[in-house]
């Protein structure tokens, strides 16, 4: 593991100081590191300076989860550190992390995102912001094809066909981008009213409400209609509705940024994902919280530093600054959402598609993102023509059912 050391120095008035704390913080590494100290710079660190608590911050770069377990096993992890939701299971069963009810007000938080981090009826994180995925679109393909633009009352069915008159442009357009893979599907599965796990932890991937989904999902790229990104030159979503020839894409507002970059001219919208057969819109949720070590020696500065970390002025910020979509509530009204501009509006359709439908965490119990292969495997060979869907999902379940009992 490679920990390269970041030394907020804005609060060094108070580093000699017998009473001063330092709260050491994991996280990513990358562009995180610039982010917080701004954050602290701008925002917070004047209040944390008054209250003698100096930081710490300390990137851990390559496999973060892989790091982060290593140091709790080793007694070495920070104060405070990320808890991604992917791997929030298997993190908080080290026994290694603080629960912070009675420690943070968590009512003021989007309740999905609390129950992400909630295990047997503790907080062991708070977010610190989030995506949902929403559907982006193509202005001038749905212009083009003469279709109505998709909108918050559409239905799998009517966006299929909206999907299929956009097709109907030809000259390798598509209406829609599928990838293979849970980390988009998962939403439609949900839609679907499909559970991941039973009350036993076991996953049934022969559930009448996932092969439906699956059909519908791998059903229009057999039919022309979607296309894979492989197929296409791309890799993900962003990529095929970057290269104009694409309709519709599910993202997150992680889009937003390359859009801009990659494809400056692109008319765009957004709207909320479309109303699945379970009469409920379905989504995940991507989100890393913030959580405490439970062997920190300085909990009572850890706990706060969490606070401000995650405070309406720190999210507030976040949210001007373009980097993220905050996870406390009140800020749904808040007027950035309201500036008439493609990406406030996509991301108002992120922020409140955290609260509609079936919406789970992107986690998956305690094997972790393992979890998807079986079901990605199972996609792949469906959209590429290798099997069939019972085929696909009876292979699939065989190699769930041992992967859970690993």
């Amino acid at each position: 593991m490679r920990r390269v050391l970041v030394t907020v120095l804005l609060l060094a008035l108070f580093a000699g100081s017998a009473w001063a704390q330092n709260i050491r913080i994991m996280g990513y590494g990358g562009n995180d590191p610039a982010i917080v100290v701004r954050l602290l710079e701008e925002v917070i660190g004047d209040e944390l300076e008054a209250e003698g608590i100096t930081l710490t911050y300390e990137p851990l770069e390559g496999d973060y989860n892989a790091a982060l377990f290593n140091a709790l096993s080793a007694g070495t992890a920070a104060d405070v550190f990320y808890i991604p939701v992917e791997t929030a299971p298997g993190i908080i069963a080290t026994g290694k992390v603080l629960p912070l009810n009675g420690l943070i007000d968590t009512d003021p938080f989007i309740d999905s995102l609390v129950e992400a981090y909630t295990v047997d009826g503790n907080v062991y994180g708070i977010a610190k912001d989030f995506n949902s995925l929403a559907l982006f679109y193509n202005r001038d393909l749905f212009d083009e094809a003469g279709v109505e633009y998709p909108n918050e009352n559409d239905t799998w069915d009517t966006l299929a066909e909206k999907l299929r008159g956009v097709a109907a442009l030809g000259d390798d357009v598509y209406g829609a981008c599928f990838n293979p893979n849970y980390d988009r599907f998962g939403a439609f599965a949900l839609g679907a009213g499909w559970q991941p796990f039973d009350e036993d932890g076991n996953t049934n991937l022969t559930d009448p409400a996932l092969v439906q989904a699956v059909e519908w999902w791998t059903g229009l790229v057999e039919e022309g209609v979607a296309v894979m990104p492989s197929d296409i030159g791309q890799d993900w979503g962003g990529g095929c509705l970057a290269t104009d020839n694409v309709g519709v894409a599910f993202e997150g507002a992680w889009i937003l940024g390359f859009l801009r970059d990659q494809a400056p001219n692109l008319q765009f919208g957004a709207t909320y994902m479309p109303v699945g057969p379970s009469g409920e819109r379905g989504n995940l949720l991507y989100t890393v919280a913030w959580g405490v070590n439970a062997d920190s020696p300085n909990r009572d500065a850890a706990v706060r530093v969490v606070e401000a970390l995650t405070s309406p002025e720190a999210q507030q910020w976040v949210l001007e600054q373009g980097l993220a979509i905050p996870s406390r509530e009140e800020l749904a009204d808040n007027p950035f959402f309201d500036t008439g501009t493609p990406e406030a509006e996509a991301n108002r359709v992120v922020f409140e598609g955290a609260a509609m439908g079936n919406v789970a965490g992107f986690q998956f119990g305690s094997v972790g993102t393992a979890w998807m292969t079986p079901i990605n495997n199972a996609l792949v060979a469906i959209m590429t023509g290798q099997a069939s869907v019972e085929e696909a999902l009876e292979a699939a379940q065989d190699e769930m059912d041992t992967l859970l009992q690993r």
